[in-house]
């Protein structure tokens, strides 16, 4: 059993099952924090009745996120202990400071808020939920940034036969990671307001609390439309950033074999990584990828064959994932651009509002694909032209990491299953069910 391929696999089905709860909590923090400002500047009860319905499901969410999330950093000890040895005087700070700061605020603020309905006021229980999603950004900054560091380090010298940290306000400020942070973070506020926008239409097509939940949709349109404007226009600058740091990904997500100026791109291929071209190629557009890549048609773009194959990410997952997560981008805009100019007449909209319902798993595949795009199209390394993920793992054998990971696909499983079910009954549920719940 291949040690290497046993602990990739286990990380990333915590870390994809981990991120189904992420998006959310960071989302849904900013709008119950804006209906329950609402509700203070205005004093209309149907904003307090909405930051506690929208406000139960996000607690929800959150509990999942925390319980998921803390297996994620043991396993550097325990299946990467290598990596952590070599940079964890970098890695291991910029999680310290996540945990200790931001996740541990986070958690405090929101038992404030939960208890604290009847000991506060109004205005500073507000305050509250807007302190609790802005420590939440506060972790994703921190994570996203050690990411980013992987993805392309800097700020480091190589000492004592590890990396060791030399400036710290390098690795804050590093490019790669600010762009991560702000494309992950953009596109699960759009996670978010499809959530939102799917359970509304759910209860609007069966005419439920119609007043609650088209203020809730309308709410949520308006966020998801200036967030998924806002994934296009950063993931075009992140686009661009990646073809200067990270050729070799930028060519295994358009199956770019011959480097060439005015690179074309491919609207579908079937690469052939064996003998080193593609078997199909459909809707070749000239220069395309040279504008796309470098903001320049006539740019020269590096291809796969240039490039050694043992520093080759895998083309096809990373073609297809690529291709996915950007036609799901697409259809967002397009979706909240249309309910835009239809938000006067949702109920008049049925078949839109049963897109928008069916439509909730969307922004997860999206999102999911977005993380496979990143960390496969980085590979063979684990920290980008430094760490081998080969070189990475811990001496352990292989049985111990397969008796771990289906340990974790079990008890994943089952908390998955309670949590989901959760949040589908709990939105189920009209506001006034879920007081009485109370």
């Amino acid at each position: 059993m291949d040690v290497v391929f046993l602990s990739r696999l286990q990380f990333a089905a915590a870390t994809m099952f981990h991120f189904l709860f992420v998006p959310l909590t960071l989302g849904l923090s900013v709008m119950v924090a804006y209906m329950e400002t609402k509700y203070v500047r205005t004093g209309d009860k149907t904003y307090l009745s909405m930051t506690k319905f929208w406000g139960k499901l996000f607690l929800i969410n959150f509990a999942l996120g925390v319980v998921t999330g803390i297996t994620l950093e043991f396993q550097f000890g325990t299946n990467w202990s290598r990596y952590s040895a070599y940079v964890g005087d970098i890695f291991g700070s910029i999680l310290a400071i996540e945990a200790t700061t931001s996740f541990f605020l986070e958690s405090v603020l929101i038992g404030v808020w939960i208890f604290g309905w009847k000991k506060l006021s109004p205005k500073a229980h507000a305050t509250v939920m807007w302190l609790v999603a802005l420590a939440g950004t506060g972790s994703a900054i921190w994570i996203l940034l050690a990411n980013g560091w992987m993805q392309h380090p800097v700020g480091y010298v190589l000492r004592n036969g590890r990396a060791e940290l030399d400036s710290f306000l390098a690795v804050i400020t590093n490019k790669f990671g600010i762009l991560e942070f702000f494309h992950t973070v953009s596109a699960a506020y759009v996670l978010s307001a499809f959530f939102v926008m799917g359970v509304s239409a759910y209860h609007l097509l069966k005419k439920q609390n119609v007043e609650f939940f088209h203020r809730s949709f309308k709410i949520a349109l308006i966020f998801g439309l200036v967030s998924s404007l806002f994934v296009a226009i950063i993931g075009d600058t992140h686009g661009v950033h990646v073809s200067e740091v990270q050729p070799a990904k930028l060519a295994a997500m358009e199956s770019h074999w011959e480097t060439t100026t005015r690179a074309p791109i491919h609207l579908f291929a079937i690469p052939d990584e064996e003998n080193e071209r593609n078997l199909i190629e459909i809707g070749s557009i000239p220069g395309l990828l040279s504008l796309l890549g470098f903001h320049d048609i006539n740019a020269e773009v590096t291809g796969l064959r240039d490039i050694p194959k043992d520093e080759r990410p895998p083309v096809l997952i990373t073609f297809i994932s690529f291709r996915v997560m950007v036609g799901l981008g697409t259809l967002f805009i397009l979706l909240t651009l249309y309910g835009f100019f239809k938000r006067k007449r949702l109920l008049e909209s049925p078949n839109y509002l049963r897109v928008m319902l069916f439509a909730i798993p969307l922004p997860y595949i999206a999102i999911e694909l977005g993380w496979v795009l990143a960390e496969v199209g980085r590979q063979p390394w684990i920290v980008y032209g430094l760490m081998r993920t080969s070189d990475a793992v811990s001496p352990i054998a292989g049985s111990q990491v397969l008796f771990s990971l289906i340990g974790f696909v079990l008890v994943y499983g089952l908390l998955g299953a309670i949590g989901f079910y959760l949040i589908f009954t709990n939105a189920k549920k009209g506001p006034m069910e879920l007081e009485e719940d109370a």
